[in-house]
């Protein structure tokens, strides 16, 4: 597991670790409840409600191979024991965009929002992007979200919506708003140190 990193005083308690494929698994359960909890309160994750709470485990266990063979990355944040967030980075493997990624599942619990979290998963995201040399990182959410408001505040740029892209936890064709954000190397870097 890498070295934690500590968050900022409004989370004086909460660490985000980067974890391994078998601490994946060895998280699956919590991350499950935290899955279920965000469709429950009516994110648009790719999931439909209700979600089953085994199937959510299944779901995340099912990361742990892309995780061990470097396709992807997940940190979670921990607030003593217990999960309160996560956020995965998706790597390109074309040979002609190993310079970019996507960020995934950004979650926080219900009653752990609005103290910073989200913002502090996206800032670890974007300092281990740029220690692994990658310049750009994208994503996408359900257009009109609260999400939104913390990825234009967090610097991202909107670059499009595509109608009916993806359904809510209802079902309910909803658009989609797409994001970019341009980072520097490490070397580059003055925040990530």
């Amino acid at each position: 597991m890498t070295d934690p990193t500590p968050l900022t005083a409004s989370t004086p308690h909460t660490e985000i670790v980067s974890v391994s494929g078998p601490e994946l698994i060895t998280y699956a359960d919590e991350l499950a409840a935290l899955l279920v909890e965000t469709v429950e309160s009516g994110a648009s994750v790719g999931f439909l409600a209700p979600l089953d709470r085994g199937a959510a485990a299944a779901w995340w266990r099912g990361r742990a191979a892309a995780v061990d063979a470097g396709d992807q990355r997940v940190w979670i944040a921990r607030d003593g024991e217990r999960v309160a967030g996560t956020i995965g980075l998706n790597l390109a493997l074309l040979p002609n965009a190993r310079h970019r990624a996507e960020i995934t599942k950004v979650m926080v619990r219900p009653s752990m929002r609005g103290r910073g979290l989200g913002r502090s998963l996206l800032a670890t995201v974007e300092c281990a992007a740029a220690e692994a040399g990658l310049t750009l990182l994208v994503l996408d959410t359900e257009t009109g979200s609260p999400a939104e408001r913390l990825y234009r505040s967090a610097g991202w740029t909107e670059c499009g919506s595509t109608p009916d892209y993806a359904g809510d936890p209802a079902g309910t064709l909803k658009p989609t708003t797409f994001y970019y954000k341009a980072i520097r190397t490490a070397a580059q870097s003055t925040s990530c140190r």
